[in-house]
């Protein structure tokens, strides 16, 4: 779990400064690689896929709100 978000947000802007944006199959490889690792540790796959999606649905439900009720100027 990140407890830090500004810390994450600040090292990857230097990332992407630095080294610029990750190739699509470095970073199909990077998220292989930790979807392996979940499993290894037993957190992936989740035991139920479905569990949290009501909250999930209603969250979408108000952002989609909100969008079609911005109107920028």
């Amino acid at each position: 779990m990140i407890s830090n978000s500004r810390l994450l947000k600040k090292f990857e802007d230097d990332f992407i400064k630095d080294k610029g944006r990750l190739p699509f199959e470095l970073a199909l490889k990077l998220f292989t690689s930790l979807w392996h690792e979940g499993v290894k540790l037993g957190s992936l796959p989740p035991k139920d896929p479905l569990e949290g999606i009501e909250v999930d649905i209603r969250i979408a439900k108000a952002l989609n709100l909100c969008l079609k009720s911005y109107s920028p100027k």
